[in-house]
This record gives structure tokens, sequence and C-alpha cells, in this order.
């Protein structure tokens, strides 16, 4: 019998397989947090400034509560990354055609430059994960992952 021939579980039998999947996501990112900060500071990023700039490299300008809204982190927490941004001249601030007192923020040539650095090098660790693991099993976990976060998109991080 292969994986995709087995039986399905019951959906209410799932509940404590995905605690597991919480279980295991915590510290996962935990760590890819501590590996990115200690593997960038001769750039001097953030694992919050890193975010931003890889919403705005993903998503183009955005506003700040558009970014905390898409990151599930508060306002503030993103206004104060931004700032840290601004201060390096990774993003720049730019008019909002849509709402006066909200600034698009985008990402400037350095901006760009150094997200682009710590995306490469970021890959490259992973590329050793090897093994048994799959296109399909990555796509597996991707769709259990984002059906987890909606189950608490209306969870207010603010």
């Amino acid at each position: 019998m292969t994986d995709t021939d087995a039986p399905r579980e019951p959906e209410s039998d799932l509940a404590p397989r995905l605690m597991e999947v919480f279980a295991l996501v915590g510290p996962l990112y935990r760590r890819v947090q501590r590996k990115v900060e200690t593997d960038v500071p001769e750039q001097g990023l953030s694992v919050g400034v890193r975010a931003v700039l890889d919403l705005l490299r993903e998503h183009g300008p955005m506003t700040v509560p558009q970014m905390g809204r898409a990151q599930a982190l508060s306002r503030q927490f993103v206004q104060r990354m931004v700032n840290d941004a601004l201060a390096d001249g990774l993003v720049e601030a730019i008019p909002n055609p849509a709402h006066q007192r909200s600034s698009l923020i985008r990402l400037t040539d350095g901006g760009r430059a150094a997200i682009t650095a710590v995306l490469d090098r970021e890959q490259g660790l992973l590329r050793q994960i090897g093994g048994d693991v799959t296109a399909a099993d990555v796509e597996t976990t991707v769709r259990v992952l984002g059906r987890m976060l909606e189950l608490f998109e209306d969870v207010d991080v603010n």
C-alpha cells in the first residue's frame, strides 16, 4: 500500500496530530530566527527587518498597517522595524495615492540587494535537508500549515 492508498484519518482524529505540528513549528521558527540573526550581522539585519524586506520584495510597496496585517504582527512593531530599515537606507517612504496619511514603504536598491543575499544564503542552507523529503511532501506541508493559519486568521495581533 502506498501513501496515496493509505486510508485517510477522519478529521476528528487529526487534532492531536495537528498539535504535533504546532509543537514542531514553534521551536523550528525560533531556531531559524536565531540562525538568521547570527548569520546576518555583517548586514546588520534583525529578523524583523529581514521580514519587512522580504514582504516588500514579494508584494511591492505597502503601508505599515498592511505589513502588520500580512505578518500578523502589531503595527507598532512593524513601524519600529520599518524605522530601522529606513535608518539603514534599505527602504524608503513614498507618497500613497490612496491615503495621504499612510505612506507606502518600498525597497531601495540596497534593500533589494540585502534581502537577496539573505535569501540566497538561507536557500543554500535549506538545500542541505536532502534525505527523502519530496516536493509533494513540501506541498502537503504548505497546504496543512496554510489551513491551520486560516483557522486562526481572526486572531487580533494588535
